[in-house]
């Protein structure tokens, strides 16, 4: 077994990952208290899809809560819930991860708990068909079935609904040309209603393999007792290797890409989208994370103050600025709800605001935007949860935990002139993908 050893900043001790023969990743850091969070990070999410699976990835993380050989569905929620534990999972573009916090018990009792769940979960789910629901035909109306297949075709259609949504999959999709990137995660109603317990299993069998897996344990414990615990309880057995990565990110658009649609709203919304660089570019990645507090996070920040406080006339609602990071490109977005009588000055104003920032950055602004970055790093290490999601993050989307110990003087590292270019190189409203969601006429 192969052990590294990482300085974590913040944390007491170093963190150490440990590389089993198959591929297994497992990762203790170490944070006194009386709670711990259990972990496991797997490399797929719909970076993995097509169109003809777009939501697998999300089915199967709650189909993973559906019992295994040796636990019935729900007993593993009830077991820990009754315990204190908060039991979770979440899908996105990179990744699918699980977790569980909760607190150590009486001679870890608890905690030993959770890990043998936790691993039983993930080496060896069933999902039964009496739990995921048959097949259907999502257009028959008649169909009232309450499972799982259901559940989630629900959430897709009440998602659907939403303004933001609506308006932040049509930037994705015009961003990208042909990376899964595009494809929202959460799939479509026609998908979720076909898709067979078989091409679940086939593709949990593909994707779930050791090599894809990093697990993680916070908490204050024995790091060789603990150790021995984990990679006992994981048996993987004999799996495939995952299929080798051959996805090319996608370049910016050339021109700008405008978009409008209609829904049945009062007031409207609007979203500008531009593609960035990979998560492991850690100094561009700070620099649009430092762009994105100057412009638009906060009631100080530039459109605030110049859009919302200073107007004379009442056109936006809110508006402010997200840096999402992955592992093949950043998305930078300024997202606004403003009144639609002003629709195209409202879109001349964001892309004035957006011009500014590459004329010049004042070092109250830099500071600011420092001091922030560096105050949101320190609060991932406040708690066992926090502490457990930012670990993954690193060892799954960056694959290099080293970017955590980085992170702190690459920030204090950038200049003014760092954060001028990378606004021109990165936020070039050639580049940009312009949506609008506009009130039905």
């Amino acid at each position: 077994m192969k052990e590294t050893t990482v300085k974590y900043p913040f944390l007491t001790r170093d963190v150490k990952i440990y590389e089993q023969d198959n591929g297994h990743k497992i990762v203790l850091a170490y944070k006194e208290g009386g709670m711990v969070n259990v972990s496991s990070w797997v490399k797929t999410g719909s970076i993995n899809e097509n169109d003809k699976n777009n939501g697998i990835s999300h089915f199967l993380e709650h189909l993973m809560f559906k019992g295994t050989h040796k636990h019935k569905a729900g007993e593993f929620d009830h077991i820990l819930e009754s315990r204190g534990a908060i039991v979770n999972a979440a899908t996105w573009k990179d990744y699918t991860f699980y977790y569980v916090t909760l607190p150590k018990g009486e001679n870890n009792e608890n905690f030993d708990l959770a890990i043998e769940l936790h691993a039983d979960m993930m080496t060896d789910p069933i999902v039964p068909d009496y739990e995921m629901g048959a097949p259907f035909d999502v257009n028959d109306k008649t169909v009232t079935d309450k499972r799982e297949r259901h559940v989630v075709i629900e959430e897709i259609r009440m998602r659907k609904d939403q303004p933001w949504t609506k308006v932040y999959n049509a930037t994705n999709y015009a961003m990208y040309t042909s990376h899964p990137y595009k494809r929202d995660v959460i799939g479509t109603p026609e998908i979720i209603s076909q898709v067979s317990q078989q091409e679940i299993m086939d593709y949990y069998r593909t994707f779930y393999s050791p090599e894809n897996v990093t697990t993680i344990i916070v908490g204050e414990f024995d790091f060789d007792e603990v150790l021995n615990k984990v990679v006992k309880a994981f048996n993987w057995g004999e799996r495939p290797h995952p299929p080798q990565r051959n996805i090319l990110p996608d370049k910016p658009v050339q021109t700008t890409q405008y978009i409008e649609n209609e829904a049945s709203i009062n007031s409207s919304f609007m979203m500008f989208g531009y593609l960035g660089v990979p998560a492991r570019d850690l100094k561009n990645l700070i620099s649009l994370e430092m762009l994105s507090v100057i412009l638009g996070e906060g009631t100080s920040s530039r459109l605030y103050v110049n859009l919302i406080e200073n107007q004379e006339e009442n056109i936006f609602n809110m508006i402010d600025t997200e840096n999402y990071s992955f592992r093949d490109g950043s998305n930078f977005f300024v997202q606004a709800n403003f009144n639609p009588q002003y629709k195209e000055k409202a879109v001349e104003l964001v892309k004035n605001e957006i011009e500014k920032l590459k004329e010049g950055i004042t070092e109250r602004e830099l500071n600011k935007a420092k001091k922030k970055l560096k105050a949101n790093f320190a609060c991932e290490v406040e708690t066992v949860s926090e502490i457990g999601e930012s670990i993954g993050y690193y060892m799954t989307v960056c694959d290099d935990l080293d970017l955590a110990e980085e992170y702190i003087p690459t920030c204090e590292s950038i200049t003014i002139d760092d954060l001028i270019e990378t606004a021109k190189k990165y936020l070039n409203i050639n580049n940009a993908v312009i949506s609008l969601l506009m009130p039905k006429k």
